[in-house]
């Protein structure tokens, strides 16, 4: 809970900042909407697996009992459909709120990809326009009651991710980088907006750490040993939470809609994280 909450005298009884109207330049969810944890899994940089790491990190929350939602903020790149085999485009209710499409393991999700009818068409809109979808997917989503809703932010520090920062009662980052010293530089970036924003790193995941011989099972670490994140990490008190292996079957999995298919392992740090915050 942010500073902002400590002069309401309902907030003994709070279990969520996210629901409330009254919190300083946030947006209300829609009535009906209740949203504990919220958490936002940024880069910085395209490319790094950004959203491989929130859709599989939505999967191992789901598979421990929680209510799951994620918000697929990177407009112009939206991946997370694809993921989980999702196709169909989303629908308004009698209440005029958009129905999220549900995965198979009953992950609620929106995505600029599940409204266009041509999916692969580009989206090329000003900053205006993204900023009042960003606050749609938000604020007019029917996402009833969620444990933790991930947002899968976009590369940068531009219009979306200040929309995000500013209209979302964001609880705390992950950040996803590779070992490469220049990554790991425009990851840095991404931390200190957050920072500028109040908005807590929680941890970081090293992405594509290594990979992993089949024929002997050394480790071939691909971008470097990985030290640079973990003085980024340092720096503010945070921590490296999984060194995720670049594996080609998990690749496969993702890329042909079978996210809920990935091994129970992959994440379980950061998830274990996330989910001491939603108990908090």
């Amino acid at each position: 809970m942010s500073s902002a909450c400590d002069s309401c005298p309902s907030k003994d009884g709070c279990t969520s900042q996210a629901t409330c109207p009254s919190a300083i330049g946030k947006d209300p969810l829609a009535n009906g909407s209740s949203i504990k944890t919220v958490i936002g899994v940024a880069s910085g940089k395209g490319g790094v697996g950004k959203s491989f790491v929130t859709s599989v990190l939505a999967v191992q929350l789901a598979r421990k009992g929680y209510k799951v939602g994620i918000l697929d903020a990177d407009v112009t790149g939206p991946s997370i459909p694809q993921s989980f085999g999702l196709s169909d485009n989303l629908r308004a209710n009698d209440d005029q709120l958009i129905e999220p499409a549900v995965t198979a393991s009953g992950i609620k999700t929106v995505s600029v990809n599940l409204v266009l009818e041509d999916k692969e068409a580009p989206v090329i809109w000003r900053g205006p326009v993204l900023n009042s979808l960003i606050k749609q997917f938000w604020g007019q989503v029917n996402w009833e009651t969620l444990d933790v809703l991930l947002i899968d932010m976009p590369p940068g520090t531009g219009d979306v991710p200040l929309t995000v920062f500013q209209s979302i009662p964001i609880d705390g980052i992950v950040l996803v980088a590779t070992s490469q010293d220049l990554v790991s530089m425009i990851v840095n970036k991404a931390r200190n907006m957050a920072s500028m924003m109040k908005v807590p790193v929680l941890g970081m995941v090293e992405n594509m750490s290594f990979v992993k011989c089949p024929h002997c099972g050394d480790e071939i670490r691909l971008y470097g040993d990985g030290s640079s994140i973990e003085r980024s990490a340092a720096e503010i008190g945070s921590r490296v939470t999984d060194k995720v292996p670049l594996d080609p079957e998990v690749t496969k999995l993702v890329d042909s809609g079978n996210a809920e298919k990935v091994s129970e392992d992959l994440l379980s740090g950061t998830a274990g994280m996330v989910i001491e915050l939603i108990k908090k």
